[in-house]
């Protein structure tokens, strides 16, 4: 409206007259810099381990989303500062698969959930499986940081915006050379020969999780099963062949505890965290809906699932894992929406928020990370405070405007005879088609390195740049869960500090590495 436009104009204008003045920029300096010097390092044993993974969210994306945060809060938008900026400890992770330079998401998920390295399209198998050949299953299984936790003793859960047999969130139980094997309709004859399963019936065979929250109600029940939501719609009946309701089954699994399954908003607000053991909440047949076409009466928020799945798994005195997805970001790039894309970043950063908000960081490692990137660009020269959803202020060559964002191939090819269609009047909707170099009907994926940030216990060792596989040893040896529990056999070396200046100090710590020394000798042995 042009009240708002004239108050972002008089907001910019004061943000830059601020900024002209040399003081401004130094004093900030000045105030980050001691934040950094006054840092302490965490190296707590993490009693909580709080892992929000954004599918796709490339470095593009995050900056774009910042903006848009900030503009939907009225300001210019590229001050923002998201919850995901003020992580202390920041890294970077290589991307790519055993077989393929660009990954996708199954792959990347097995190694930063498995901490091994796979081939495109698979699941908690290792390289030596291969894409859709069931017998390459057997012997290559590899099972992930949320078993190592309920191992462990640790409360389990799996939140996201898509299916939950998708491969991020399916990673976490599931061992499957096809990410696709939703179903038991989806896998070929020759691999049910093979003994191979469907994603779906290890879901509630593999580990026992504690909070499953997202999508992918038709993958659970017998083929033709109408949708309690859609029952007029065919697309979104039951799947199954085999005839088995899983989610029956799940419920008899959990005799003798507190379980809830849900389907709605209703009923997903009436379930008391309190008294809960198990929730399975699956809101759609499918993946979630896009936030921004969300309807709040039926299906919760990202935010609102993160909070309901945190305060039943606090309830554990050893703790949590849980994965929460922001998985719609990926398809929203898929499809070439950009507007949809940045939007969803946003409501995964509002969830970042609540889960910091809702636990402690003396006891809780929180990790951010994406999987992979997409080829979104971000150019033009673009005044402040522009819309990141809109025109560079300059024409091309061709005599015509060109968006801020762009893909480097994907749905949005609009070159018709050698031209670009004319954007002066195109609007920033949510279905606008950012312009694409080369035509695909699905946007590809992209290959550089993924932001990793972190906060709380031993959330130094997310620094540098990494091997994706990484990930996962790194949080398994924060919280001693796993093979690797040399952080919780009594004190450590890495965490004595020594000051040189005091000799007292210093031979009290040379003292305490000699006991840490014998401690770990004596466990060894």
């Amino acid at each position: 409206s042009p009240s708002l436009k004239s108050l972002l104009y008089v907001c910019v204008c004061v943000c830059v007259f601020e900024e002209e003045n040399p003081e401004f920029w130094r004093s900030q300096a000045k105030k980050t810099l001691q934040s950094a010097l006054d840092r302490k390092l965490n190296t707590n044993v993490a009693k909580n381990i709080l892992f929000f993974l954004g599918d796709g969210m490339g470095i593009t994306t995050y900056t774009a989303a910042r903006i848009l945060k900030g503009q939907l809060q009225n300001q210019s938008g590229e001050e923002t500062v998201m919850t995901m900026d003020t992580f202390p400890n920041v890294g970077l992770a290589k991307t790519y698969s055993v077989d393929f330079q660009i990954s996708d998401s199954a792959a990347t998920a097995t190694a930063y959930l498995c901490g091994v390295k796979t081939n495109l399209n698979v699941i908690g198998l290792s390289g030596a499986a291969r894409n859709g050949i069931c017998k390459t299953q057997k012997g290559n299984e590899v099972t992930s940081i949320l078993k190592w936790a309920k191992d462990a003793g640790k409360s389990v859960g799996i939140v996201t915006s898509t299916r939950v047999q998708h491969a991020t969130p399916a990673t976490t139980y599931a061992h499957s050379a096809s990410r696709k094997w939703y179903s038991d309709a989806d896998m070929p004859a020759s691999a049910k020969v093979d003994g191979c399963t469907d994603i779906s019936s290890q879901l509630i065979r593999n580990t026992d999780i504690d909070v499953i929250i997202g999508g992918g109600r038709k993958y659970m029940t017998p083929q033709g099963t109408k949708d309690p939501e859609y029952p007029r719609d065919y697309a979104s009946r039951g799947k199954r062949k085999d005839g088995r309701n899983l989610i029956n089954e799940w419920q008899k699994l959990k005799i003798g505890k507190v379980a809830h399954y849900v389907w709605n908003k209703t009923d997903f607000d009436a379930v008391d965290p309190e008294n809960t053991d198990y929730l399975m909440a699956l809101f759609e047949p499918g993946d979630l809906r896009f936030e921004v076409e969300r309807d709040p009466r039926m299906d919760p928020s990202i935010t609102e699932t993160t909070e309901k799945a945190i305060r039943i798994l606090q309830k554990n005195p050893k703790g949590f894992f849980l994965l929460v997805e922001g998985g719609r970001i990926d398809q929203a790039h898929h499809k070439g929406r950009a507007y949809m894309a940045l939007h969803e970043t946003v409501a995964l950063d509002n969830a970042i928020a609540k889960g910091l908000e809702l636990t402690k960081e003396a006891e809780t490692l929180t990790v951010v990370m994406a999987d992979h990137s997409h080829p979104l660009t971000f150019n033009g020269f673009p005044f402040r405070g522009q819309s990141i959803l809109g025109k560079s202020p300059l024409w091309a060559t061709d005599m015509m405007p060109y968006t801020t964002l762009m893909y480097g191939n994907g749905p949005g090819h609009k070159i018709i005879n050698g031209k670009r269609p004319d954007l002066r009047n195109v609007t920033t909707s949510k279905d606008y088609l950012q312009l694409a170099a080369v035509p695909l009907q699905s946007t590809t994926h992209s290959g550089e390195d993924v932001a990793v940030l972190a906060r709380g216990p031993m959330a130094h060792l997310f620094q540098g740049v990494q091997e994706q596989s990484y990930i996962a040893h790194a949080m398994a040896y924060a919280a001693c869960v796993g093979a690797d529990l040399r952080h919780c056999q009594g004190p450590v070396l890495h965490s004595t500090t020594i000051d040189s200046n005091n000799p007292a100090s210093a031979s009290s710590a040379l003292l305490s590495s000699v006991l840490s020394a014998l401690l770990a000798l004596k466990v060894l042995i």
